[in-house]
């Protein structure tokens, strides 16, 4: 029995004599490496708060950067204690190419959320079309963009969609203009019809002097003269001054006789010489 005890303890020795230097080399660097990683993490999220980026983004880059830098901490510890990290590398890429090929969409949504935030084409707040959906933005994430649309519906669409085509920001620019075709009479008199919204214009508080509103024939159609009507607003007037516009001119062109035409066909009949 003593035997036995004497070759353990021997083992036990040998080994520690063996391997101590390593090992207290390999817990140094898990220490040191922490510590490092800690800081470089730190010193990125500290940057990047400067810079304004997104909290999201902010959080998601620097807890990256960490792991990141601690995975390399362990390999180089491996290495001190004398593992091969040669396969150890190996079978990390190859977790890592599985890993990237399993999430592929949930990476590239995760890239074009970058994109997003980096870029700013649009921020909380904005009335936007993108992806295909129209709507006020609620908020951007790392994965998905969340639209509220106008009728008060949750559309969550993702980001990978909203930067792989147009994005049109509607509330970008401080000033809009609205469009408006109004159709006339062609028995009507232009000058007078021009006149006419010129004064609903000119009567309409919210809309701006500079730039100066435009009103035009647009269009010689089938069954009447398209004026065009363009005037400038503050883009959060827009929806409100439109609407209003519309009811105003059809009120005061019936007040004043102006017509307001609707397609019509008129139809000839010519009659033969059996019906004479």
């Amino acid at each position: 029995m003593e035997k036995y005890v004497n070759e353990y303890v021997t083992v036990i020795v040998n080994w520690v004599s063996n391997y101590s230097i390593k090992l207290v080399a390999a817990i140094l660097v898990l220490v040191i490496g922490n510590w490092l990683s800690h800081k470089i993490a730190g010193l990125l999220k500290a940057l990047l708060e400067k810079n304004k980026i997104d909290v999201t983004l902010v959080g998601f880059l620097s807890n990256i950067i960490y792991y990141a830098l601690m995975i390399m901490v362990v390999i180089a510890a491996a290495g001190q204690l004398g593992i091969n990290t040669t396969s150890f590398l190996t079978i990390v890429g190859a977790a890592g190419l599985a890993v990237g090929l399993a999430l592929k969409d949930s990476l590239s949504n995760f890239a074009s959320g970058v994109m997003l935030i980096l870029f700013r084409p649009f921020k909380v707040g904005d009335v936007v079309t993108a992806g295909g959906v129209s709507g006020k933005v609620e908020s951007i994430n790392i994965f998905n963009t969340i639209l509220n649309t106008v009728d008060n519906q949750r559309v969550i669409v993702p980001n990978s969609s909203i930067t792989s085509g147009v994005i049109t920001n509607v509330t970008a620019n401080p000033i809009r203009r609205v469009d408006l075709l109004v159709g006339v009479d062609y028995s009507d008199n232009l000058s007078f019809v021009k006149e006419t919204l010129a004064d609903i214009l000119a009567a309409e508080p919210r809309i701006l002097k500079d730039p100066a509103p435009v009103i035009g024939v647009a269009e010689l159609a089938e069954s009447c003269v398209n004026m065009a009507v363009r005037p400038w607003v503050n883009t959060g007037d827009y929806a409100a001054v439109f609407f209003d516009l519309n009811e105003k001119i059809k009120t005061t062109f019936d007040e004043k006789g102006i017509t307001i035409p609707f397609p019509q066909q008129y139809v000839h009949f010519k009659r033969s010489a059996e019906d004479r």
